[in-house]
């Protein structure tokens, strides 16, 4: 393989995840390309200066998020770009450590878009008093935050705030992307937000909507929130 690795140092990750990153980041950049062999164990080892055992640890948790696969006696191989768990908090968390990340928040607001007006509909009707109240106390603290602006405390509340929608709508199907995308949805509130736009007259009319039960508002309101133009990214 012509991707030589650099030597892994100490740091706070466990060894095999730091393996397992280092590895992630040459496919998803395509420095190692769809269907390519990479090489072989005592290679890696060398090139990592690590441990057999450490190395298998990282072929292991990249097999797992479906970038990888291994066959007896042909080796291990990238798999094609359909397999890879993109859902997966820890892959989803390397893709935005890469930086230079507008297509994927395109990408991602474009998930939004197909999921999110849908789950606000379903919050509206569905969820429980006990939802509405946290509902509320977030959307108060946001209506304070957006007056005197700390961008690290709004992208942990508006983060909260859409965690909050999905986990009302009843539906069970949604609960992960509550959870599971929180990565993205910080990644991609920061950078909305990065400039002081906080899109608070949007996040009302969903809260307004989902508040009084309005299912066709929540939806409306959800949809005005997801547009390029709101979110610092081009058309």
């Amino acid at each position: 393989m012509n991707n030589p690795f650099s030597q892994i140092t100490s740091g706070s990750r466990s060894l095999h995840v730091q393996i397992a990153r280092d590895i992630a980041r040459k496919i998803l950049s395509a420095e190692i390309q769809q269907g390519e062999l990479i090489a072989s164990e005592v290679i890696l080892c060398q090139q990592f200066n690590v441990s057999r055992t450490a190395l298998r640890e990282a072929i292991k948790l990249l097999t797992s998020k479906g970038l990888l696969e291994s066959k007896p006696k042909v080796g291990t191989r990238i798999t094609n770009r359909d397999r890879w768990n993109f859902l997966d908090p820890q892959l989803l968390d390397w893709i935005a450590d890469m930086g230079d990340n507008e297509a994927v928040y395109h990408e991602f607001l474009a998930l939004r878009r197909a999921i999110e007006p849908a789950a606000a509909a379903l919050a509206a009707v569905n969820a429980t008093a006990e939802q509405r109240i946290l509902l509320s106390e977030t959307f108060q603290e946001m209506e304070k935050l957006a007056e005197e602006f700390d961008a690290v405390r709004w992208t942990e509340v508006d983060t909260q705030f859409h965690r909050l929608v999905f986990l009302s709508t009843g539906n069970g199907f949604y609960l992960p992307f509550a959870n599971i995308l929180a990565t993205m949805f910080k990644r991609f509130i920061a950078h909305s937000s990065e400039e002081g736009g906080t899109c608070l007259k949007e996040h009302r009319a969903i809260y307004t909507a989902i508040m009084s039960g309005n299912a066709e508002k929540a939806r409306e309101a959800n949809v005005s929130l997801l547009q390029n133009s709101k979110h610092r990214l081009p058309s």
